[in-house]
């Protein structure tokens, strides 16, 4: 039977804080407090380090970050450095696995599966990799969409980010999840124009809901 979703759009929000929202709302969660929530957003520029960030993966000097206005912060999530910033539709699902998605990688090749579906209705066909989560172009390689994802007593947080309309210069300033080897692309470079926001984050919605059958139970736009 399908489960309830309370989506929420969120104005434009410092990493800091939103991390702080998802660590309430994820505890929450896990006292059965609230149900499954969807939280969408585009962040201020900030540089996340993840677990498994190595020392080579942070290019800029803290001079260089501040005259960019690219805030650093070391995260709980899984994965290496990442860069979020406007433009970008961040995602972060605030739902209970259990019972029957206790499955981590599969949860992971699920979100893959909502930037997916995502990208292919704008006209952007993309794909996951066995060996790397993330959503990728092909020839030349190409990551469009980024995975860092935290579960704790099977309640996830952390999320996704999908590059709409990113200033891509800014990765420069890293070297992306660690991989040396492979560029990132938008939707607005492959397409050749600038793509909205809002399109995309309510076709994110549809996906998300029809990959987790979940049913909408509210929309909360610009939530503070």
């Amino acid at each position: 039977m399908s489960r309830h979703l309370v989506v929420r759009y969120l104005e434009r929000t410092p990493y800091r804080e939103g991390l702080a929202l998802q660590k309430d709302l994820a505890e929450k969660r896990k006292q059965g407090l609230i149900e499954d929530t969807l939280l969408l957003l585009e962040h201020d520029p900030v540089i996340t380090l993840g677990r498994n960030t190595g020392q080579a993966s942070l290019l800029a000097s803290p001079v260089l970050l501040e005259s960019r206005g690219v805030d650093l912060v070391e995260s709980d999530r899984g994965g290496d450095a990442t860069f979020h910033g406007p433009g970008q539709v961040v995602g972060y699902p605030i739902i209970d696995l259990r019972p029957d998605r206790k499955d981590i990688r599969r949860y992971v090749r699920s979100i893959e599966a909502v930037m997916i579906g995502t990208l292919a209705h704008f006209g952007v066909q993309a794909e996951g990799r066995v060996d790397t989560p993330g959503v990728w172009l092909s020839d030349p390689d190409r990551k469009i969409g980024a995975i860092g994802a935290r579960v704790s007593r099977w309640v996830t947080h952390h999320g996704f980010a999908l590059n709409v309309n990113t200033d891509l210069s800014f990765f420069d300033l890293i070297i992306p999840c660690g991989i040396r080897d492979k560029g990132v692309t938008s939707m607005a470079r492959e397409l050749g124009r600038t793509v909205s926001i809002s399109d995309v984050m309510a076709v994110v919605v549809h996906e998300f809901a029809a990959e987790f059958d979940r049913t909408i139970d509210s929309l909360k736009e610009r939530v503070s």
